[in-house]
């Protein structure tokens, strides 16, 4: 048997995690539209997460990055938290509502809780890898 087979090489944790989600816009309008949208976590920013927005919905027609703790996103799946530019919220058992502020106006975005729920379980595989080495 070759050294190889025997002990296979170690693979690396992944350093990032991404997950592509539907989100949905709310407005007035009673038509809502979904949009996709990124969610990103980098192992060398442990306490961040970032949401990107398509370049379409940009004025500049450049991604729109929103990069804000990871435990505020965690604790509004629970209860409303959050009081400067990133609020979330649960909106029933299954929705979540992210508010986001900047000077140009104020954005409400939809998500699925499941698909935010397993996004931030992703978050902590990498991590847990890492403190297992």
């Amino acid at each position: 048997m070759s050294a190889t087979a025997e002990n296979p090489p170690a693979t690396a944790a992944p350093t990032a995690v991404e997950e592509r989600v539907r989100a949905r816009v709310i407005t007035d309008d009673p038509l809502y539209r979904t949009i996709p949208v990124a969610l990103r976590f980098a192992v060398a920013e442990p306490l961040a997460v970032r949401i990107v927005f398509p370049a379409g919905l940009s004025p500049e027609g450049t991604d729109n990055e929103w990069v804000f703790p990871r435990a505020l996103l965690e604790a509004g799946l629970q209860s409303p938290t959050g009081t400067g530019d990133v609020r979330v919220w649960p909106c029933g058992r299954v929705q979540a509502v992210v508010e986001f502020h900047s000077p140009e106006g104020v954005a409400v975005v939809q998500f699925d809780i499941a698909a935010l729920r397993r996004f931030l379980r992703r978050t902590y595989a990498p991590m847990a890898a890492a403190a297992t080495r």
